[in-house]
């Protein structure tokens, strides 16, 4: 803790030149081919009408299936799919992983390990963090690439698999949880939008969507954890066998929506179920919610795998099945497809014996599973010579590629306080500069879980060197678990600094998969050091938080000598640089919140209460901005900027809408049904709303336009408010433009009732935008 470091500009950016590319971009390696099947080399394979690429996909499976072997279908029904030497088959492994970039893992096996001459991939800001720039073609543009480094990794033939198992499209339900730094964040409405925009661009489709064919997916997307799956271990509860109770209002309204969204509008060619069961029935073990719901209500046309070793569960821990064969004929009856393990491949053999299984059951569950990957063209002989087939290394961790990284950082990186517009700092006055704390110099941090190996990293230390010529660094304390602090030498860099910067909050060690947390303030003495150094320095104090989850940080919000708050996530591979550029002034910040940051007296509601919707009668508070009832430390969509902005409605093409029931429909006067509703009704009440939107400030800047519609009142089981548009607008200083939204009665201003039904009440709604700009309608039946 005594160790302190005095950094001159010049030795920084050496060590910033020292972390370079890691991609090995050596041309003279002998290339080794990709894995497919089908080569045209291979005399026999012209025999195989699987390997038709003239033939419908359904053909080319139906006739690859009949060919194979009990056996041979069984070793295809787990996540290493073997390798069938006699069809010119190779080994498959579905397994791999895509958050925020291309990732493997690092204790097991998945289809890119980065263990051979590609090193890297570009590394994207994590998630949550990325939802804070409220931008869909953004988030497109992210899994565009993602997907494109992903191809061009498997054509060097470094990836045996194609298949992706992400977005993570949960709902970031209570602010405790470990992986909610995964998400989108807590608001439905934006989660869907993002499951479509990042599906479209993983899978190669248009950002419009429609443009795919088969036998062209770029890469395949699967959306996780199907269904209502918030919790890895709390209060002795665990994601293993938790139990989630749910109300057939919040699983309509609340945890559903992205997952129909991303098969109906994005066209998934994957879904994950969860591990833990819903209303006591596992989530892969649940025949209407994969066979009937996913794919009879919704279209899906994919594969479903189990979360790992998820079918194992249902007999050994949850004892939801009487038997290991029982396991498989369940999950394989409800209609999924490959198991992330060797649960099938140890046990289907015997469940088929024992007449618990047909083969027919697994000739389903393969066609889903080869049609993917037929559809990813990996039965279509050497790739090099179809669509994609020109991408290659010089694809991966290109300079573009970097730059939207940074980018993305930028944007999405949250500005919670600016007192007398402390930011940003002046690059010509600030001579000098303290950066303490225990995030301010740790790559790793930067990337949040599910990282895969960045092209380069920049920590908020190096990314601030380039700014200032003295700058003197100290840790404050040597972990951000900061159990002790070394608050002396701390408070003297910060005496003799213009000013002061601490870098602080969460890393892995505190939220991650398998670990929710246990508080929502920051650990250790963090808080004690803050606030030391703060009362120290010479002018009010710049603190940066990187976290996933909120932190309660309300000492900070009313601390005068904390002048500026930044929330940073965990911003990527460019997130130093980002940070930095924000500090001082070349970029101006426009993120806002995802999520609700919560009190952090609200770890007295448990984690295991499902519930949205507030109980007066117990106590229970509600969840998310929707509903919750509470005090916030900041709320949902919030976020400053360096410039201010102006909202007006100018046009609203209606303040009465008529919705036409069927005539078989029941008269009530307050609701109606979305479903008794006339679709020509619903179709013809669309109205739009232009929002006239003005930059007031001296500073361009980049700006998220939200659209919420409230009741008067909130009350039987509405939202207080419902996000139902957004879109992101860049102005120049005192420039003004007009944001066009389209609202549709029955999608954006419906809500479920408690049988879980769609409804739409009647009655006066406000539009609203910013803190004032509202305009009133009314619905009548």
């Amino acid at each position: 803790m005594r160790d302190q470091y005095f950094i001159h500009k010049i030795a920084l950016i050496a060590s910033i030149i020292c972390s370079t590319l890691l991609v090995n971009i050596n041309c003279s390696h002998k290339q080794p081919l990709p894995p497919f099947s089908c080569d045209l080399s291979d005399p026999s394979t012209k025999s195989y009408r699987f390997c038709n690429v003239d033939l419908p996909i359904g053909k080319r499976v139906h006739d690859l299936i009949t060919r194979l072997t009990l056996d041979e279908k069984i070793s295809q029904l787990v996540s290493k799919a073997a390798a069938i030497p006699r069809l010119g088959i190779p080994y498959y492994e579905w397994w791999s992983e895509a958050l925020h970039g291309v990732a493997g893992a690092f204790s097991v096996e998945t289809g890119i390990a980065f263990n051979g001459t590609i090193r890297a991939a570009t590394s994207f800001p994590q998630v949550i963090l990325t939802a804070a720039t409220f931008d869909e073609k953004l988030w497109y543009r992210i899994a565009k690439v993602i997907g494109t480094e992903a191809r061009a990794i498997y054509n060097e033939g470094e990836s045996i698999g194609m298949t992706f198992w992400s977005p993570n499209i949960n709902i970031f339900r209570d602010p405790r949880w470990g992986r909610g730094q995964e998400t989108p964040g807590e608001d439905p409405f934006l989660t869907s939008k993002y499951a479509v925009a990042f599906v479209r661009g993983i899978q190669g489709d248009s950002f419009e969507g429609g443009d795919l064919k088969d036998g062209h997916l770029l890469a395949s997307a699967c959306c996780k954890h199907l269904t209502a799956y918030d919790l890895e271990s709390w209060d002795g509860n665990n994601r293993f066998t938790f139990n989630a109770h749910v109300t057939k209002q919040d699983m309509a309204d609340t945890y559903q929506p992205p997952f129909k969204s991303c098969v109906e509008k994005g066209r998934s060619s994957g879904i994950m179920c969860a591990y833990n069961l819903v209303n006591g029935v596992p989530n892969c073990a649940d025949y209407d919610l994969l066979t009937k719901t996913a794919r009879g209500k919704w279209g899906f046309k994919g594969y479903i795998t189990s979360d790992c070793d998820a079918v194992s569960l249902i007999y050994e821990k949850q004892h939801y099945a009487k038997s290991p064969e029982e396991a498989v004929a369940d999950v394989l009856r409800a209609g999924m497809d490959v198991n992330c393990g060797d649960y099938l491949a140890n046990h289907t053999k015997s469940a088929v014996e024992k007449g618990k299984v047909s083969e027919s059951d697994i000739d389903r569950a393969l066609h889903n599973l080869f049609s993917v990957r037929m559809r990813l063209g990996l039965f279509n002989g050497n790739p090099s010579e179809h669509v994609y087939g020109n991408l290659s290394r010089n694809d991966i961790c290109s300079r573009e590629h970097q730059d939207l990284a940074l980018e993305v950082a930028r944007d999405g990186i949250v500005l919670l306080k600016n007192s007398a517009n402390l930011l940003p700092l002046s690059k010509s006055e600030t001579k000098s500069l303290a950066v303490i704390g225990p995030n301010a110099n740790v790559s790793k941090t930067l990337l949040g879980n599910y990282a895969g190996r960045p092209c380069k990293t920049i920590t908020p230390l190096q990314g601030l060197t380039n700014y200032v010529e003295r700058i003197e660094f100290h840790k404050g304390c040597e972990t951000i678990n900061c159990t002790s602090i070394d608050s002396s030498e701390a408070v003297r860099i910060a005496k003799s600094a213009d000013y002061v910067v601490l870098v602080m909050g969460l890393n892995q060690d505190r939220e991650r998969e398998e670990l929710d947390r246990e508080d929502l303030v920051l650990p250790g003495k963090q808080q004690k050091l803050i606030k030391r150094v703060a009362k120290a320095a010479k002018k009010p104090v710049i603190l940066v938080l990187l976290c996933g989850g909120p932190v309660d940080i309300s000492f900070a919000k009313h601390n005068p000598n904390i002048g500026g708050i930044l929330w940073a996530g965990y911003p990527g591979e460019a997130g130093g640089k980002a940070i930095a550029e924000i500090i001082f002034g070349d970029h101006n910040p426009g993120g806002r919140l995802p999520i609700t940051w919560y009190p952090k007296d609200f770890i007295e509601v448990p984690m295991t209460d499902m519930r949205m919707r507030p109980d007066p009668w117990s106590g229970f508070p509600g969840r998310t901005y929707r509903f919750y009832q509470g005090e916030k430390v900041f709320e949902f969509g919030y976020g400053l900027s360096y410039s201010k902005f102006s909202y007006k409605f100018v046009y609203v093409s209606r303040s009465k809408l008529g919705l036409e029931r069927l005539s078989t429909a029941e008269k009530n006067p307050e609701y109606v049904p979305v479903s008794d509703i006339i679709s020509k009704s619903c179709e013809e009440a669309k109205f739009l709303a232009i929002v006239s939107v003005k930059n007031e400030g001296d500073m361009a800047g980049k700006h998220s336009v939200l659209l919420f519609v409230r009741h008067d009142e909130a009350g039987n089981g509405s939202p207080v408010k419902q996000l139902v548009g957004f879109q992101t607008v860049r102005l120049n200083a005192k420039e003004k433009t007009n944001v066009e939204f389209e609202i549709n009665p029955c999608q954006h201003l419906s809500r479920a009732s408690e049988d879980g039904t769609m409804v739409i009440e009647s009655g006066a709604r406000h539009l609203t935008v910013g803190d004032r700009e509202e305009y009133q309608f009314s619905i009548t039946f």
